[in-house]
């Protein structure tokens, strides 16, 4: 049976047919759909972890009892999973481990650019990249061989393209992976220095030398034959990218698996072409390798470093040929940048805030609310990282304190980011006596990947009913005073406003939790159907005041202000007015 797959959808299809038996992730684009599809397979138990490093660590515990495991991440998250990641690399498998890695050259929906394939390097495992939806279903089969074969974790990194283009993919049987069985071994497991130093040597003596034989003859890695005056090594996206540009006019060396690298395969192929190019996204992987064997190619000083590749940019590149138009539009579609939804239960809080905006820093986490940060809002200064909202600012207001500046900080982050790694940063703010402001956008869903449940929401994966963790008593939990908490509903901005007020005031450590549910859950767009907003006309004085909160639903052109069909009824709008000139439309909230 065949049937049109994502990159993502095939992977999880790959993922069943291999054996696996347990799957966890951490949401992030453009990995997310990866174990939304695999959830979707009842012989694998799948698992959203709050974060990386607790998925990896979970299913490496699961490969080391014997199940095959795999856990999925976009490029920022294996940052985070790394530690337990180099010390796998050491310990090795039981069954099968495979790490999915999600690059996204482009930045579409990250803060950088970061090329993951250096980490197999780094950590000394294997690395397999598939380069369309039938590689993806098939490579990660062949990952979990490779996994168990050589005792490694198995780097599986694939890029936006990949994990979004769909292809054409043959259906299998699930091939079942009997659960291997488990013997202690502390040699093996137990990572102490004594363990670690004989791993190190097993690794650079053994594993890597087979691992190196073995890129050079699977067939992962291929040949394919065309005019030799041209020769191009490649891998990923970027091997259709250059077929589409050469054809037959060129010869290939396709690379899927591709740490280590195939040395010989390498230097065959390039004794027999003229010219040799790599074609590669971003770091030159590639390129550095085969100069380092002392083979002349053609690579970065052509192929831009920055940004996703296409034929276009390839085509102009090497062959000098301006990229061609393949139809025209009639109109040119105006830029829209991302902003908060109209709706959205994060606008209420920036709003009040950024009337002090003027007096604070605002450091942001990674999610919605780091789109406080665009006009006219203007809330946010900083962002580096999930967590760093509340410990980038903790580290602000040390200097604050040593320069003796009076701006307050107030740290942004949300209910899925505050699980993932903003529980520590507030231990560390409670621990050494941090003044800043720490409010906790809660939204009742990990809302910019696309609505994946998360421990507050209580529901798992599959939307079985489980525990609901409660911020308000992890705060409380750590030590910030009672006085100092406020749970606010951010729709009701005289709530807010006083809270903020309070907030800004106070001399300790102070923390503000909004509870409101995104606005486009789905549940929520059916509970406030029919509910909007209406401006009277006769009362409106184009003050312009409501186009203060920046929500998308409010207008003004031909100098007339209007409310379109986007609103939900939040009242926002109607509070910020000053002369009533507002009404919402349907029963009180």
């Amino acid at each position: 049976m065949k049937k049109l797959l994502t990159g993502n959808e095939a992977i999880a299809r790959g993922a069943y047919e291999a054996g696996c038996l347990i799957a966890c992730a951490y949401p992030g684009t453009p990995s997310t759909e990866i174990l939304e599809n695999v959830s979707q397979y009842e012989e694998i138990r799948s698992e959203w972890s709050t974060n990386e490093k607790v998925a990896l660590e979970v299913a490496s515990g699961a490969s080391i009892a014997g199940a095959r495991s795999l856990v999925a991440m976009k490029h920022v998250g294996l940052n985070v999973a790394a530690d337990p990641m180099f010390t796998m690399a050491y310990e090795g498998v039981n069954g099968g481990l495979v790490i999915i890695t999600a690059d996204e050259p482009g930045m579409h929906s990250s803060q950088n650019e970061q090329d993951n394939r250096l980490y197999a390097p780094h950590a000394k495992v294997a690395m397999v990249e598939p380069a369309d939806s039938k590689e993806c279903k098939d490579f990660i089969k062949h990952a979990f061989e490779i996994s168990e074969t050589y005792d490694t974790p198995v780097i599986f990194r694939v890029t936006t393209r990949v994990c979004h283009s769909k292809g054409i993919v043959e259906l299998e049987e699930r091939k079942e992976a009997t659960i291997k069985e488990y013997t202690k071994d502390i040699k093996k497991y137990i990572m102490v220095p004594a363990n670690s130093k004989v791993k190190h040597v097993e690794i650079e003596n053994e594993r890597l030398p087979r691992l190196r034989k073995y890129s050079n003859t699977t067939p992962l890695n291929r040949i394919e034959w065309g005019d030799k005056k041209v020769g191009i090594i490649t891998s990923g996206i970027s091997y259709l990218h250059a077929k589409e540009v050469f054809g037959d006019k060129a010869s290939y060396l396709k690379i899927g698996f591709s740490y280590p690298l195939p040395d010989r395969l390498i230097r065959e192929f390039a004794d027999e072409v003229e010219t040799l190019y790599i074609i590669e996204e971003n770091d030159p992987y590639i390129e550095s390798f085969v100069k380092a064997m002392g083979i002349e190619c053609i690579g970065k000083e052509l192929i831009p470093i920055c940004g996703e590749l296409s034929p276009g940019i390839i085509r102009q590149a090497i062959l000098k040929e301006e990229e061609k138009e393949s139809y025209e539009v009639d109109i040119n579609v105006p830029a829209r940048p991302p902003a908060l939804c109209a709706g959205c239960p994060h606008r209420g809080i920036f709003y009040a805030v950024s009337k002090y905006k003027d007096k604070i820093i605002s450091t942001s986490d990674i999610g919605c609310y780091t789109l406080g940060m665009a006009p006219p809002l203007g809330v946010g200064d900083i962002s580096i990282c999930m967590g760093a909202g509340i410990t980038a600012g903790i580290g602000f207001d040390r200097v604050n304190q040593m320069a003796d500046r009076d701006k307050k900080v107030f740290g942004f982050i949300g209910d899925s980011t505050f699980f993932h790694s903003g529980i520590t940063g507030l231990i560390d703010a409670v621990y050494n006596g941090t003044n800043m402001v720490i409010v906790i956008l809660d939204n009742r869903i990990t809302a910019m990947t696309g609505h994946q449940e998360n421990p507050g929401t209580g529901k798992n994966i599959v939307g079985q009913e489980t525990p609901m963790v409660d911020i308000e008593s992890i705060v409380k939990a750590v030590g910030v005073k009672e006085e100092n908490i406020r749970v606010i509903d951010p729709y009701d901005l005289d709530e807010t406003n006083k809270a903020v007020k309070e907030a800004y005031e106070s001399e300790e450590l102070f923390v503000i939790i909004t509870k409101q549910p995104c606005a486009l859950i789905k549940d929520i767009q059916r509970e406030r159907r029919g509910l909007h907003c209406e401006i009277d006309q006769d009362k409106c004085r184009k003050c312009k005041t409501c186009l203060r909160i920046g929500c998308p639903a409010i207008s003004f052109k031909d100098n007339v202000v209007s409310i379109d069909n986007q609103c939900n009824g939040c009242t926002v709008c109607l509070q910020v007015c000053p002369f009533n000139a507002i009404e919402f439309n349907g029963e009180s909230r």
